[in-house]
């Protein structure tokens, strides 16, 4: 199948109708498909895990470009349609499952591996995660997002978010191109973007620290246009006085938010919190 085909006969030809529950936006424009392989950057050796491959579009191109791809559908109805559009690509293999309940290690192996996806808004932040904290992590993630999703992945303070803080302490997040919505089928009600995220050896917090940096900063996020002081202690369920004198410690005003903080701030809370809790 030529990535150009008209996408909704093929799906008029298996009985298929997009799943608005599943958030099912198909790329099919060329020119866009084109723009999410060269943010892939891939080499003839690459292995790549790819989740919603959808129609299969984009699954052509990656098998024409990487060694190995293996793709990770939820919606079991597009089975034969994906067998039929791939049955070419010898170097493709079909998994037919939610990514939350796959081990990428699993999936790829031990080997470096990249990771490419069209996921709906409503999982992008549980998909994301379930990656980079995976026991083999991929090398770069690949995402198409709707845009403002992309803006809060690549946010910086004094307006950072919580999605934009947990990638940050695996690796640094860019856009690389604009998807306009006529770029999908069915057409979504906005634009997309193509977020590339290139995942550092290890991560920029401690791994035995991976836990509290989370616990804090979701507390921290947890209640917008509040202060830190007033954040923590609600989300940690302490006395302000208490939230108070840890900011202080780690050399943080407990009169700023959490969207204007570095993450080296939150590292050196983070650092506060543990020695504290070990006195």
């Amino acid at each position: 199948m030529d990535p150009a085909v008209n996408l909704p006969a093929l799906l008029r030809q298996f009985g298929l109708r997009p799943d608005r529950r599943l958030g099912q936006n198909f790329l099919v424009s060329p020119a866009a498909l084109q723009k999410v392989i060269n943010a892939a950057d891939l080499t003839p050796d690459a292995q790549v895990l790819e989740i919603g491959p959808g129609a299969g579009s984009l699954t052509m191109l990656l098998a024409q470009r990487a060694r190995r791809v293996v793709a990770v559908e939820l919606d079991e109805r597009l089975r034969p349609l994906l067998a039929a559009v791939l049955q070419p690509y010898a170097n493709v293999t079909l998994v037919f499952g939610d990514i939350l309940k796959q081990q990428p290690e699993t999936l790829m192996g031990e080997q470096p591996y990249a990771v490419v996806a069209n996921i709906p808004y409503y999982i992008t932040s549980a998909v994301i995660r379930h990656l980079l904290e995976a026991a083999v992590r991929p090398t770069r993630l690949v995402l198409t997002v709707q845009k403002e999703v992309a803006q809060r992945i690549t946010a910086a303070p004094p307006a950072m978010s919580l999605l934009a803080l947990s990638v940050q302490v695996f690796g640094k997040a860019r856009i690389m191109a604009r998807l306009p919505a006529g770029a999908f089928y069915p057409r979504p009600k906005v634009d997309s973007a193509v977020v590339r995220v290139d995942i550092a050896p290890q991560p920029r917090i401690p791994a035995e620290q991976l836990d509290d940096f989370f616990r804090l900063a979701k507390a921290g996020f947890s209640q917008r246009r509040k202060t830190l002081r007033n954040t923590l202690a609600a989300g940690l369920q302490w006395q302000p006085a208490r939230a108070e004198a840890l900011l202080q410690e780690a050399g943080i005003d407990p009169r700023r938010r959490a969207e204007t903080l570095t993450l080296e701030a939150w590292g050196a809370l983070t650092a506060a919190y543990c020695t504290q809790r070990k006195r």
